[in-house]
Formats: structure tokens, C-alpha cells, sequence
């Protein structure tokens, strides 16, 4: 029996994400099957997808696929309808906002700006901690956390590993334990010595010092509060806009780039700035004068300048700024430019003086795009006339971006997930899932709508830390916006403040690529990224908290009940 029951739960452990396929399903019919109506055929699918986004049974993507199967065969919504959802305005923004950002990331342009920035703030160690989070805070507002995190890890690395060959600071702390004393911490290396009769054991393990946790912690966090700042800047944020205009088309203004700016970078930048200082004073003693954290970072003059020589040493081995760098540069301002100054609201913009036709944030990325397979990488076109044969190009230069590196570099996944959450959207709105679930949640907006806020924000946070962000985004916003017409508050209310927090994934290296990337190259212990997390996330949500009602109120007008919403 106990063979038996050791080849059953082998048996298990290998193929349980094909046994959950098969029988999660099955488990969730009676969600429908006792009363066949289509708001709960429709809850049935929202319920699978959630089930299959939260243990990963099948890759996230291919989830996000489902409705296209179930909804038409369930009577929720045509196939047409449902297609529809997956290449949204929302979507071709996502699109274009990518393909601008891996330009910028394929001339290399992304690491000078943070060289340069680096050396502007300073080198000593704290200075050094301020800039480095500083370049993934901004480069993340532009381009995947993934991506801004991908870039910041090798630049701290090697300038931590500079001081330490120098003799300033150090990367991993070395433990000296006796023989039967187990250590755990990663890898290591053993070394046996015999002092007089007594054998000891020098065991090396791969443990961060808290100064290298500092770094790689902040540098991650950095790149996922980064992206609040800008609308293209996270999945999350797209996902919300999606939701939010499918559920309230007739809204006049919708979910722009200016806006969205005007409210969330004054939120990312207050509470990017407290959970540096709190990271500071956890590990290397702000606040904390006599303690071993704070005596640790005092390098002096001398390690602020081997630091400085090093960011200036890369800095010379990348060159001058070649054309392709100049060129991409251009083209990513005159992208930010066209976003600002599509519908500033404060002047006509250049869309409103163009056409009377709705013009989105997607047609101003998908202009930039064009320029950067139009634009040569090389200026050497100008002398295609030239007297001197040897300076006139043999071949055409290559643009500032190919189709073969998006193709490469391009998530296409996520265009998947994004879509997958605007299929459902459209199908709880249309098959009215999200208004039966709203009022049978009557009594929760019976509360003040300040506490539904943080009860939404506390349940988004919590969740977002088991699962995908956008994922958790997709499961919520639905539902909140239905408890907005239910309760007559602005949808907005709830349902920005919900989804910012999906992006507040801080405590599990699960919990966003950010997290895992960054634990990855020096082995950062979990229980230091809960510890660590904890207080970032308590700093998020309180600066959500304090700002948002009031920052939001001037911009969105958010204690009126808009005809539109209903």
C-alpha cells in the first residue's frame, strides 16, 4: 500500500498540471449547470481562467485564449466579437510602446543615459544606490520592468565587484563555521584545516551582504514602481485602460497619456523616494549612525573615486554617441512629445487640429514606429554622390530597427494576456456577470467608499503577489466597475487605485520577473525580500492612500457620478 501510494504521488507531482486541466473544469460545472444562465456560463470561464492563471497549469497566454474557444461555444458572446477584443486601441499601443522601447534597448542608448546619470548623482555609496535607482525608475516609466531590471543588473554587479577588488565593501559576506554546523545559504565552497587537533571547516557561502541586497532589492523595486508612472510602462496599466473603455465607452476623455502622467508621477516619485529611504535604513543604516549597516558604506574619498572611475572606464568603452544612438534619442522625444500633446486639455492638440476623428495614443506610437524602420541606422546615405568612390556606401544601411529584433524581443505573449482580458471584460459586461456580482456585493458598497477603496486595493495587493499581475487585473477591474455603477461612484475611484496596486508585487521572487531577476545573480534570501518587501508595500498603498483621493478629485473629478457611467 504505501508503494502504491508513493507511485500515485510521483505520479502527481510530474503530471499535476495535466490533471488540474482535466479536472478543474469538471469541479466548476455546477457553477452553471444548476442554474444555465449566461452571467454564470460566463463566471464559469472568468473562474477557469483564474484558476489556470494562478497555478500556471497552462502558460499564461494560452489561457488568456480560452474565451475565444468558450465564449462562442457557451453563448456568451459571437466569435467575431470576442476576436475583436484581442487587437483593441489598447493593444497597438501596447505594441507600439514596445517596439520604441526595444529600439532604445537594441542601440544601447537605455545603459549610456544610465551611466551618465549615475556619474551626475554620485558615487559614494549611497549616492551610488540613489542613482542607480533613479536610472531604473525612469527607464522603466519607457520599457518593461523586465527589461529595466535586465539592464540595471550587470551595472551593479560589476561596480560592486570594482570595490570590492579594491577593498571597499564587499559582494557576498564569508562565514567561518565548525564541522557539523550545516549552512544552507546557496552554494559554497569547503575548505578543511586542521588547527592543532581540531579540524575547522572554512565553509564560503554565496550570502549577499546587505549592501549588495540593498542594491539589486532597490534596483527591482525601482522597475516595477517605475512603470505607475506612465501608462505604456506596465501591462497592468494598458489592461486597465482596455477594461476601463469597454465597460465606459461613452466616457468623453477616456484614459490618457497627459492625465495619467499628471496623477501617477507625483505617486511614483513619492513613494519610489520613502522605500529608497526605508531600504536605507534597513540595510545600510540611515537613521542608524553606530550601527554595523552604516559603518559598513563609509568608503570614503577612495571608493567614490574607484566607482567614479569605473562608470567612467564603461562610459569610454562604449564610444562617442553613434548616429543610431542620436537618431533612436530623437525619435523616443518626439514620441513623448506626441503623447503630451495629443489632448493636453490645457491647449488644442495636434490631433484636434489635424481631424475630427478620434486620434489615440496608438496612432503617436505607431508614427514613431514607422520612422524607426524608415530612418537609416548609418548616415553614410549623404555621400551615395561622393567624387571619392571609397566613401560612397555600398549597401543600404539597415533602419534604426528591424523586424527580425522585434520579432525577436517582442512579448507576444502578453498581447495574448492583454486581449484575453478584454474578451473578458466584453463578455462579463455583455452577458451582465459583473452587475450580478456587484449586487450581491450591495453591502460592501454600503460602506464609506474610502474603506471599499483600500478593502479593493488590500485584496489586488494581496493577490498580485500569488499571481499575474495583469492576470489579477483582469479578474478585478470588471467587477469594480460594476460596483461603481452600483454604488454611483466615479469608476475611476476604484478602479485605478486597484489597478496601480496589481503592479505592488514586492514580497515573493514569484511575485513579477523584477523580484526573480534581481534575487537571481547574488542568491538574496526570501525572508529578506519579505522583510523588505513588507515595508514597500505598506509605503505603496499609504501614499495611494493620501494622494490619490485628492490628486485624483482635481484631475478626474472624482466625487461626481458621471451621466456617462451609467
Amino acid at each position: 500500500m504505501a508503494s502504491a501510494g508513493r507511485l500515485l504521488w510521483n505520479a502527481f507531482r510530474v503530471y499535476w498540471r495535466a490533471i488540474f486541466v482535466i479536472v478543474f473544469p469538471l469541479i466548476l460545472l455546477p457553477v452553471f449547470v444548476v442554474n444555465n444562465i449566461k452571467a454564470l456560463r460566463c463566471l464559469y470561464v472568468v473562474l477557469l481562467m483564474a484558476g489556470f492563471w494562478v497555478t500556471e497549469a497552462l502558460p499564461l497566454p494560452v489561457t488568456a485564449l480560452i474565451p475565444m474557444v468558450l465564449f462562442p461555444l457557451m453563448g456568451v458572446l459571437g466569435s467575431d466579437v470576442t476576436s475583436l477584443c484581442y487587437l483593441k486601441e489598447t493593444n497597438m499601443m501596447f505594441v507600439g510602446g514596445l517596439v520604441i522601447a526595444i529600439a532604445v534597448e537594441h542601440c544601447n542608448l537605455h545603459r549610456r543615459v544610465a551611466l551618465y546619470v549615475i556619474l551626475w548623482v554620485g558615487c559614494s555609496p549611497r549616492k551610488l544606490n540613489f542613482g542607480l535607482v533613479a536610472v531604473a525608475m525612469f527607464v522603466s516609466m519607457w520599457i518593461s520592468n523586465t527589461a529595466a531590471i535586465a539592464m540595471m543588473c550587470p551595472i551593479m554587479e560589476a561596480t560592486l565587484k570594482e570595490l570590492e577588488s579594491q577593498g571597499i565593501g564587499q559582494l557576498y559576506e564569508k562565514d567561518e563555521v565548525e564541522n557539523g554546523d550545516v549552512k544552507t545559504d546557496g552554494e559554497a565552497t569547503v575548505k578543511v584545516e586542521t588547527d592543532g587537533a581540531k579540524a575547522v571547516e572554512h565553509r564560503e557561502t554565496r550570502r549577499p551582504s546587505k549592501t549588495t541586497i540593498c542594491y539589486f532589492l532597490s534596483a527591482a523595486y525601482a522597475s516595477s514602481i517605475g512603470g505607475l508612472g506612465c501608462i505604456v510602462g506596465s501591462g497592468t496599466n494598458l489592461t486597465f485602460k482596455g477594461i476601463y473603455e469597454t465597460h465606459f465607452p461613452d466616457s468623453p476623455t477616456g484614459i490618457d497619456f497627459t492625465s495619467w502622467m499628471f496623477l501617477n508621477v507625483p505617486i511614483m516619485l513619492i513613494t519610489m523616494f520613502l522605500s529608497w529611504v526605508w531600504l536605507q535604513y534597513l540595510f545600510m543604516g540611515l537613521f542608524r549612525p553606530k550601527s554595523e549597516d552604516a559603518k559598513r558604506v563609509r568608503v570614503g574619498q577612495q571608493g567614490e573615486l574607484v566607482a567614479r572611475k569605473l562608470i567612467r572606464q564603461k562610459m569610454d568603452d562604449m564610444g562617442p554617441m553613434t548616429f543610431h544612438e542620436i537618431a533612436v534619442g530623437l525619435c523616443f522625444i518626439l514620441s513623448v512629445f506626441l503623447w503630451f500633446f495629443r489632448k493636453p486639455q490645457f491647449i488644442a492638440g495636434w490631433a484636434e487640429l489635424i481631424t475630427e476623428h478620434k486620434v489615440q495614443d496608438a496612432t503617436a506610437a505607431l508614427i514613431v514606429v514607422m520612422l524607426l524602420f524608415v530612418i537609416p541606422a548609418k548616415p553614410d546615405f549623404i555621400w551615395i554622390f561622393s567624387k571619392d568612390k571609397s566613401k560612397r556606401p555600398v549597401v543600404a544601411s539597415q533602419a534604426l530597427i528591424t523586424w527580425k529584433v522585434v520579432q525577436a524581443k517582442l512579448p507576444w505573449g502578453l498581447i495574448f494576456l492583454l486581449g484575453g482580458g478584454f474578451a473578458l471584460a466584453e463578455g462579463s459586461k455583455e452577458s451582465g456577470m459583473s452587475e450580478m456580482i456587484a449586487e450581491n456585493l450591495q453591502g460592501i458598497v454600503q460602506l464609506p467608499k474610502f474603506v471599499v477603496l483600500v478593502i479593493a486595493c488590500l485584496i489586488a495587493s494581496t493577490l498580485t503577489e500569488f499571481s499575474s499581475n495583469v492576470a489579477v487585473a483582469n479578474v478585478l477591474l470588471p467587477v469594480l466597475a460594476e460596483m461603481s455603477k452600483v454604488a454611483k461612484w466615479h469608476p475611476l475611484y476604484l478602479m485605478m487605485p486597484a489597478a496601480l496596486t496589481c503592479s505592488h508585487a514586492y514580497c515573493l521572487p514569484v511575485a513579477t520577473p523584477p523580484n526573480a531577476i534581481a534575487a537571481a545573480p547574488c542568491n538574496i534570501p526570501t525572508r529578506e525580500m519579505v522583510k523588505a518587501g513588507l515595508g514597500v508595500t505598506v509605503i505603496s498603498l499609504s501614499v495611494l492612500f493620501l494622494i490619490f483621493p485628492f490628486l485624483g478629485q482635481a484631475i478626474y473629478g472624482l466625487d461626481e457620478f458621471p451621466a456617462w457611467a451609467n
